[in-house]
């Protein structure tokens, strides 16, 4: 996997994927940024909901259970010094669909964690992540 990343001015990045996608990343104000985009930390945190978001919809689709949303909203903390990794992420899934199974949904979840996100995991080397999920009715 390649990315390319941009300086554009003062605090401000385009950040490339190799499929060709872009974002801007800048910092806030008080950083020298004019808050134009996302932190780059903020989208490393994006990227893990997404990556875990993902799997639990995959999985689910593939077991055929009627899924037809996802929302997975995040809490995290960061530790007060230098480096400023997470220390602490919560992850609180939001599963739509007809007649979900809880068992079936946090076996989704589950697996997405122990197994296949590969961002949440490396996550973990430096946070304790913990998840929780409601179920709604489509």
């Amino acid at each position: 996997m390649k990315a390319r990343i941009k300086w554009i001015e003062n605090v401000s990045f385009a950040g490339e994927s190799e499929s060709g996608h872009a974002i801007v990343m800048d910092g806030a104000p008080e950083g020298g940024g004019r808050n134009l985009g996302p932190r780059p930390m903020e989208t490393v945190l994006i990227g893990t909901g997404g990556c875990t978001a993902y799997d639990v919809v995959h999985i689910l689709r593939k077991a055929r259970a009627p899924v037809t949303d996802c929302v997975v909203e995040i809490d995290a903390a960061r530790a007060p010094e230098d480096p400023k990794v997470f220390t602490r992420i919560h992850f609180h899934f939001i599963v739509t669909g007809k007649a979900l199974k809880a068992p079936q949904v946090e076996r989704a979840i589950h697996l997405s964690a122990e197994k296949y996100c590969s961002a949440s995991i490396m996550l973990g080397k430096t946070a304790a992540i913990t998840h929780d999920f409601e179920l709604r009715e489509a």
